[in-house]
């Protein structure tokens, strides 16, 4: 049986990075062909990585199993948790995308994916996920509970 929240607790953050390039390759896409199937691809690829991790996202996949490997990418751990976290809210702009362009709101879609798509480019060349910078004030500020993950408290998620 499939376990739905079965998220990594340790992921890689080049790997991360990584597929963050393919969400901004395909949130562009979207953006410049107003396509309702790339977003739906694109909301797709955000509830498979919020429900599952990895497992059944395809550009978790390839990175994971071909261009890590292929390139000798190194692995550099960091908690799951928080990226789980930038991907609910991935999820919920890519949701709003896609639900902008099905009722015609042209510019509305526009705005949220070029958002996404900004988002997405700090993370996959900078290295600073938004999301997870949230996170770790949601902590600070005691929303969200140390025992949720441990591991955050000692991490900083500044540029």
């Amino acid at each position: 049986m499939i376990k739905i929240g079965n998220f990594p607790e340790i992921v890689n953050e080049n790997a991360a990075r990584i597929v963050a390039f393919f969400v901004l390759i395909l949130s562009i896409s979207a953006l410049y062909t107003n396509s309702i199937p790339l977003t739906i691809i694109l909301l797709y690829g955000f509830s498979a990585r919020v429900l599952y991790g990895p497992k059944f996202e395809p550009f978790a996949r390839l990175t994971i199993h071909i261009i890590i490997p292929f390139f000798k990418i190194e692995n550099k751990p960091t908690p799951g948790i928080p990226k789980r976290f930038a991907q609910l809210i991935g999820f919920l702009f890519s949701l709003t995308a896609l639900s902008l362009l099905i009722l015609g709101y042209s510019l509305g879609f526009q705005v949220t994916l070029s958002i996404l798509s900004f988002f997405a480019f700090l993370e996959s060349f900078l290295g600073f996920c938004a999301g997870c910078y949230v996170f770790g004030y949601l902590m600070k500020w005691g929303i969200v509970p140390e025992k949720v993950c441990e591991r955050c408290s000692n991490i900083s998620y500044h540029i």
